[in-house]
């Protein structure tokens, strides 16, 4: 069986529903529109890109964002914005830093801001939930792998959701010396998917978010 490809987002879609995951990532019949929350969170996004990456000042309507902004513009070191990531599996367990684009790779994503100083990094995702009531760190977790992979001098990275609205921070540090272990948090969700895939058996699970859900065709869909 080929080598699965995942991110965060796309994991988190199949411990969301297994069904949802087939049509959306193996069967691709359907796709996931925007929504409201959506176009919104790609504008924050860009606003935070423009302002830390070029100057550009940060519309009105999203002003509440700027005191937090302008202490990430703040910390010395050199700033990416955007930057993706990628690692490749290895056999017996090693992993190597590649493109984003990678036909091979195993693992990829986007981190929203990284400042690099020395052996030290900032890593920042940017939320536009309404609180951290739900915060997920494994996100951060992968996003460090990729870091520690794709610049091997790093020894410590600070990481943080940064949760714009309800201005809340959900920190975290991960060290170089314990890379693989982040990595191997996710090895549960991702054999439940592998054996998914083999047996192609792809079982709907309910939730409260089934009437949002684009596969209209599923028992559970009632919206």
């Amino acid at each position: 069986m080929k080598e699965i490809n995942w991110s965060y987002s796309s994991l988190k879609t199949f411990q969301q529903c297994p069904k949802k995951y087939y049509h959306l990532k193996i069967a691709k019949d359907i796709k996931q529109s925007d929504t409201t929350a959506t176009i919104y969170g790609k504008e924050v996004h860009k606003a935070a890109e423009d302002f830390i990456k070029d100057g550009t000042p940060i519309p009105e309507k999203y002003s509440y964002m700027r005191p937090i902004l302008e202490s990430l513009n703040n910390i010395e070191g050199d700033k990416y914005c955007e930057m993706e990531l990628g690692i490749r599996k290895l056999d017996k367990g090693k992993y190597v830093s590649c493109s984003f684009t990678d036909p091979n790779y195993w693992w990829r994503g986007i981190a929203d801001l990284v400042i690099i100083n020395g052996d030290e990094a900032h890593l920042v995702d940017y939320k536009t939930s309404k609180n951290a009531k739900y915060a997920d760190t494994k996100q951060l977790d992968a996003l460090a792998s990729g870091l520690f992979l794709k610049f091997p001098d790093l020894k410590v990275i600070k990481s943080a959701l940064l949760f714009v609205v309800s201005n809340e921070i959900v920190k975290k540090k991960q060290e170089y010396l314990f890379r693989s272990a982040y990595l191997a948090k996710f090895e549960p969700d991702l054999e439940r998917l592998e054996m998914a895939i083999k047996t192609n058996v792809w079982n709907p699970s309910t939730s409260p978010l089934c009437g949002f859900c684009p596969v209209k065709t599923c028992v559970h869909n009632k919206g």
